[in-house]
């Protein structure tokens, strides 16, 4: 038996998950996608904040210990709304792969060149 697509099945996982809760990020009004785009962002900016405080970023304070374990179910989180926007923007797994490639192959380019200025018309293609 073939193992699924895991990208795929955390997007199908996490559309299942949003409509159980009363969220259909399919044909939503542009209002509502810019509700819940503030929504996720709102939520991913919690979830860094929580993944902060598994590091001990207080250098004054010497209580604080590293919480691995809970930094990684931070991260988790962080794709599970990271995931939920995308849907709410119409990517798939495969638009969202796709994406990630044409940035990946254009961050390398700019790091071959120095990425001395910017330039935004460099990021249209993707």
């Amino acid at each position: 038996m073939d193992a699924p697509d895991q990208l795929r099945e955390l997007f199908r996982m996490q559309q299942a998950l949003n409509e159980r809760i009363g969220v259909k990020t399919r044909d939503m009004s542009e209002a509502e996608k810019t509700a819940w785009i503030l929504n996720y962002c709102r939520a991913m900016s919690q979830e860094i904040a929580e993944l902060t405080d598994s590091v001990p970023w207080k250098w004054w304070a010497k209580y604080q210990k590293f919480d691995e374990q809970n930094a990684r179910v931070e991260v988790v989180d962080l794709f599970h709304f990271l995931i939920s926007l995308a849907q709410v923007l119409g990517m798939s797994a495969d638009d969202v792969f796709n994406a990630y490639c044409k940035k990946n192959e254009l961050n390398f380019k700019r790091q071959q060149s120095g990425y001395a200025v910017k330039d935004e018309s460099d990021n249209k293609h993707i």
